[in-house]
């Protein structure tokens, strides 16, 4: 409800075409993970989820932005996406670059808009745009795509780069720190802001956004390899295909699935201090071990 009247506002003069690709892709079915994470940070803050709404609608549009682009033929040269043809499929390339483009300046509008201070409204928006920008999520892409065929490419495209002078570990640790833990991370971080959250609560609540963004990742790695594509909602299998950096492909299905374990175990203890105002938060990362989507 809360999106479909934030773009229905913002798009009241915009190109019809334009609206209905932005709007098939923010409204259609999905987890919503990153707002509710907003919204539950907020809570356990002890703050008024309403409070953090433009927040957490800001945050999906980013997301919602990233998974137009990253499907584009450019990147991952997907044809479905939550069950439905991908936004570049349902309309055309152009109109999708153009319904990611807009999703973006909409989701700071989104904060601007909200009921934060001036100063938790600067905060939220330098916390968003730096976990979705270069050092964050579309730094993480890129990384994400220089590894793709790397074999193949190697010495001439990739040769004397720090990529190509790490080990596998940590390059898939860089990777998806910044391509999916940034974002993750900064949904709890931005409920904890418009909480007005002490540092001591916002640093427990980083760590366990950090915790269960690893474990998300891992996951959603896992299922590539073990799921299908109608329990997914995607394609399954192309990770390998395209030479992708995997938890499963360097450590093993086995030894991801325990690490996923490790990451929500210490995500959960960095809840502790909160006790029974986190039994959302709590419930998230034990969903995103046993999600099957």
């Amino acid at each position: 409800m809360h999106l479909k009247q934030r773009l229905d506002r913002f798009c009241e003069s915009a190109p019809k075409r334009l609206v209905q690709a932005v709007e098939y892709s923010l409204l259609s079915p999905g987890k919503r993970l990153r707002p509710v994470l907003c919204l539950m940070a907020c809570e356990t803050a002890q703050g008024d989820f309403q409070q953090a709404m433009g927040n957490a609608c800001a945050l999906e549009m980013i997301h919602c932005y990233s998974l137009i682009h990253d499907d584009l033929p450019a990147m991952d040269d997907d044809d479905l996406r939550r069950g439905r043809p991908t936004c570049h499929r349902q309309f055309d390339e152009a109109t999708a670059i153009l319904a990611g483009d807009a999703l973006q300046p909409m989701a700071f509008e989104s904060i601007l808009e909200g009921a934060l201070s001036p100063s938790a409204m600067v905060e939220s928006c330098k916390t968003l745009a730096w976990a979705a920008g270069i050092q964050g999520m579309v730094g993480g892409q890129m990384d994400d795509l220089l590894e793709e065929n790397r074999a193949q490419m190697h010495p001439s495209g990739l040769s004397g780069s720090q990529v190509d002078q790490e080990s596998p570990e940590n390059r898939l640790g860089s990777i998806h720190r910044r391509k999916t833990g940034a974002m993750i991370e900064a949904s709890v971080l931005l409920g904890a802001i418009a909480a007005g959250a002490t540092t001591e609560c916002r640093s427990a609540l980083g760590r366990y956004g950090r915790g269960i963004g690893i474990a998300f990742q891992i996951v959603d790695d896992l299922l590539d390899v073990e799921s299908t594509c109608e329990k997914t909602g995607k394609a399954t299998g192309k990770d390998a295909a395209r030479g992708k950096l995997t938890f499963p492909g360097v450590y093993g299905i086995a030894q991801s699935r325990q690490m996923a374990k490790h990451w929500v175990a210490e995500s959960l203890a960095a809840l502790e201090p909160f006790g029974k105002r986190a039994e959302g938060l709590g419930q998230i990362a034990k969903y995103i071990l046993e999600r099957h989507s």
